[in-house]
């Protein structure tokens, strides 16, 4: 049976039993921020079990995809070093919401994995709930299977609350389950295995029976409508049902293990211990869970999920370049597989697959510059050591970016070692300084001690009398205030508090736990705890960040319309002169899609659309089309919804925002640019300060028609024009050195000195930089023609640098790589390449002359 058949033929068996097929929800849970990924088929029912939603149906089946890589359930470092471990899988699962309980689901389970799949019923074994101290048990599913299935009796076995009793959180709904194992022992003796750990005994089912309710006191009390949640593993039925002893063997992995196995030029051979095996199941698994996230949004970042779809992207690279040796991007070229094999079950796969393509390889090639890069240092710092340094391993890894196990994979091919421990104990520095700084919370906010909180009022006031709670080195702390504290990246706002008939400005506001400190711009002397106050907010300032944070909202949703909805904010900054914008996004965002956003945004303000803002349960904010949250962000009960159009922005935001779209006037974008792989950041200007941007900009170009002498529609031409005059001169000077350069690599052939059969030219050229002198490199190989060797020294910002190169008739015998690095190392340095052309450096440019000297003896010692 295929994997295809058997899906299906899971999906109808509980089709005919009356339950509703419902589609897989998005691996990425968007409306739930306490979870980075879905991890379970009973993620998008979770309403239901907890009692706030309901369903026009009592029985439910689908196919989950599934990501468990963080938290709890991480099963990342098993991953490719074993038959059953995944970080992406599917969970085929059925539901009872208060209808069938316990008797239908194991029967039917039953009835499934042997009447239908054909699964030896001497080789399962199932498991039920028994309290570890044995004061309850789960006697109705034991009586269920002993006398309703014909399960060997001696292969029920009673399992504590670790395996057999579920719970979704400390309170809430919980109950005991039954899980079914399979027994792929050679004499089938594995019942002692069940729950060991062992990979000859699996759990591929799991039957939860929902019949509790956990109370805050630890004590359980009887549900009104029992439920049943049902989890099963696809990819380990499908080894049972097809005889593998590896999920990995079957045929939802094949396909990208030969995909992998061809474009790496070595054999899948399956073996646990065989390292290009582990790394072809590394890469086939991590795919799929980067695949399916890009689909359903995620992108790769440096938080949250970005972080971790990061992380597996880097591990997989890792393990294709160390144990592969393959460079280039390959994850990428696995996606059209992906498409091929899933693509008839899960069609966003296929929808977006030249997208998630980009993605991939974006990330992919990100990686491999800094992996390059990574090498280039490692070889100029380790040009003469005969042990990786802590410190250099350490810069390697927090400077580069160079993975330590990279490092060490380059010094056994130079046949050195690594201060492992000496790098630990610098990481673990790090560490330390890391906590420090986290701890060195302000004296003023340390010292606060005060009991009660301040009452923010300034969605609705300007002005608020208030009492003073707190008074430190440099501000008060009040009881209430209009004045908003800088949070989720909106500076605080000015104003001023008036104390015993003085006027204090307000620098800044921080939010310090329930409390708003308010710095002053001069010391609070003479104020004391119990001074009544006047807070009154500068309503200008307060304008300005208004108009600059409803823009904001506006611009992350024309960034999801015009860019894809894969993108999702990183961060922001929203103060009185510009907003800031950071998003998750792959590549350069284009001319063309910079003025289309910018024109979205602007229609939306010539629209003229109320802003409104409502506070509500978190539960039924959630439930609200299209709203934005984020994960990681600390929510309450209550949380505060901003709404531009219902069918165009929603977000939950404690900012404070114009009434109205118009009163933001206009909106320019001033700047787009990376700040790390894969986020991009937005600049802009609204109001007053996109007017006299405009402006200015209008009296420049005033200026500059006036100096070329042509009018403001002729002023491109104009330009277009000395451009292509400069390019004609620059032509003619580059033309002029490659004559020079012609004649001094003459005098450098003809000098040439002949050794064991071929020539060896070499000489100190002058270059602007390394790629020039690589030029030059080139230009003297193709001079040679054939049987010779040639090395180029030139000066080089303060540094020795040298090109060696072979023609292709003596790459056989001799490698410039080789040749180079030898040369190098009399200036102090290092450096290797290609068999043809190589190039390296080092610090000590004194010795260029010598070293260029010494040439034709290192290439006597090798020839």
């Amino acid at each position: 049976m295929t994997s295809r058949e058997l899906r299906q033929s899971f999906l109808e068996f509980f089709r005919q039993r009356g339950h509703t097929i419902v589609p897989s929800a998005p691996v990425v849970p968007h409306g739930d921020p306490t979870l980075l990924f879905t991890n379970a088929g009973m993620n998008q029912f979770k309403d239901v079990f907890l009692g706030t939603g309901t369903r026009d149906y009592a029985r439910a089946a689908d196919t989950q995809k599934c990501v468990r890589v963080s938290g709890k359930h991480n099963d990342l470092e098993e991953v490719g070093h074993d038959t059953y471990h995944h970080t992406f899988f599917e969970m085929l699962g059925n539901w009872s919401f208060g209808d069938y309980y316990k008797r239908e689901a194991i029967t039917w389970a039953w009835e499934l994995v042997t009447s239908v799949w054909g699964l030896p019923k001497d080789r399962i074994h199932v498991t039920v709930y028994r309290a570890d101290d044995g004061s309850e048990q789960d006697q109705e599913a034991y009586d269920i299977w002993r006398n309703e299935t014909d399960i060997l009796p001696e292969h029920i076995h009673w399992c504590g609350a670790k395996d057999n009793f579920w719970e979704m959180g400390e309170t809430g709904p919980c109950g005991p389950c039954s899980e079914i194992h399979f027994d792929r022992t050679p004499d089938g003796s594995g019942g002692p295995l069940v729950n060991a750990g062992s990979q000859d005994v699996i759990e591929f089912w799991n039957l939860v029976f929902i019949q509790y309710n956990r109370k805050a006191d630890g004590s359980l009390e009887e549900l009104p409508a029992k439920h049943v949640d049902t989890g099963m593993g696809f990819e380990r039925i499908c080894a049972l049902v097809q005889g593998k002893s590896s999920n990995y063997d079957t045929d939802v992995f094949m396909p990208l293990l030969q995909e992998i196995s061809r474009i790496a030029g070595k054999p899948y051979s399956g073996g646990l211990d065989d390292r290009p095996s582990i790394a072809m199941r590394v890469l086939a698994d991590h795919v799929r869970t980067v695949a399916f996230a890009v689909a359903d949004g995620a992108a790769p970042g440096n938080a949250g999920r970005g972080y971790v779809l990061r992380r597996l992207l880097r591990r997989a690279v890792k393990y294709a370049f160390i144990e592969l040796d393959v460079k280039d991007p390959i994850l990428c070229r696995l996606v059209s597989v992906l498409a091929d094999t899933m693509g008839d079950v899960f069609p966003e796969i296929v929808r977006q697959r030249e997208y998630i393509e980009k993605i991939i390889r974006a990330e992919e090639e990100q990686f491999g510059t800094t992996i390059e890069k990574g090498v280039a240092e490692f070889q100029q710092r380790t040009a003469e050591a005969s042990i990786v340094n802590a410190a250099d391993a350490f810069f390697l890894y927090d400077t580069c970016g160079f993975p330590l196990d990279l490092t060490e994979l380059l010094a056994r091919e130079r046949g050195i070692g690594v201060d492992v421990a000496g790098f630990n104990q610098l990481m673990d520095e790090q560490k330390r300084r890391a906590r420090m700084a986290r701890k060195n919370v302000s004296q003023e906010a340390v010292s606060l001690n005060v009991e009660g909180s301040t009452e923010f009022v300034g969605y609705d006031q300007t002005t608020a009398e208030a009492r003073v709670l707190a008074v430190t080195e440099h501000g008060v702390v009040l009881d209430r205030t209009p004045l908003y504290a800088e949070m989720g990246g909106q500076v605080s706002d000015h104003g001023t508090i008036t104390i015993g008939g003085e006027a204090y400005p307000v620098a800044d506001v921080h939010k310090i736990g329930t409390l708003f400190l308010h710095t002053l711009e001069s010391e609070p002397s003479g104020i004391s705890v119990g001074d009544d106050a006047i807070v009154q907010l500068a309503t200008g300032y307060r304008a300005h960040i208004q108009r600059n944070h409803s823009a904001t909202h506006i611009l992350h949703e024309a960034l999801r319309r015009v860019l894809g909805t894969h993108v999702q904010q990183a961060g922001s900054l929203v103060t009185p002169d510009h907003l800031r914008f950071d998003f998750n996004h792959f590549s350069k965002v284009s001319d063309k899609e910079l003025r289309e956003i910018e024109a979205m945004v602007n229609a939306k303000i010539r629209e003229g659309i109320s802003v409104q803002t409502e506070e509500v349960a978190i539960e039924e904010a959630r439930k609200i089309p299209n709203v934005k949250m984020f994960f990681g962000d600390k929510y309450g009960s209550r949380v505060r919804v901003v709404t531009i159009d219902p069918a165009f922005s929603v977000e939950f935001c404690g900012g404070t925002h114009v009434r109205n779209t118009a009163d933001i006037g206009f909106f320019k974008l001033t700047a787009e640019s990376s700040i790390q792989a894969g986020v991009r950041r937005i600049e802009a200007v609204t109001g007053f300060d996109a007017d006299a941007l405009l402006l200015g900009r209008y009296h420049e170009i005033e200026r500059l028609s006036k100096r070329l002498g042509v009018s403001d529609r002729e002023l491109y031409q104009k330009i277009e024009g000395l451009l292509e005059e400069k390019k004609g001169l620059e032509k003619e000077l580059a033309h002029a050195r490659l004559a020079s350069a012609a004649g001094v690599l003459d005098n450098i052939i003809n000098q040439a000195s002949s050794l064991n059969g071929f020539r060896v030219a070499t000489g100190q050229v002058a270059a602007a930089d390394i790629e020039a002198l690589k030029s030059l490199g080139d230009d003297l190989r193709n001079r040679l023609g054939s049987g010779g060797i040639g090395l180029l020294g030139a000066e080089i910002e303060g540094k020795a640098q040298f090109v060696c190169v072979v023609t292709d008739d003596l790459t056989e015998r001799l490698s410039a790589g080789k040749i180079v690095g030898a040369v190098a190392k009399l200036v102090g340095g290092g450096g290797g390449g290609k068999a043809h052309l190589a190039t390296a450096g080092g610090r000590q440019v004194e010795n260029l002359e010598n070293a260029i000297g010494q040439v034709q003896a290192i290439v006597s010692g090798m020839a």
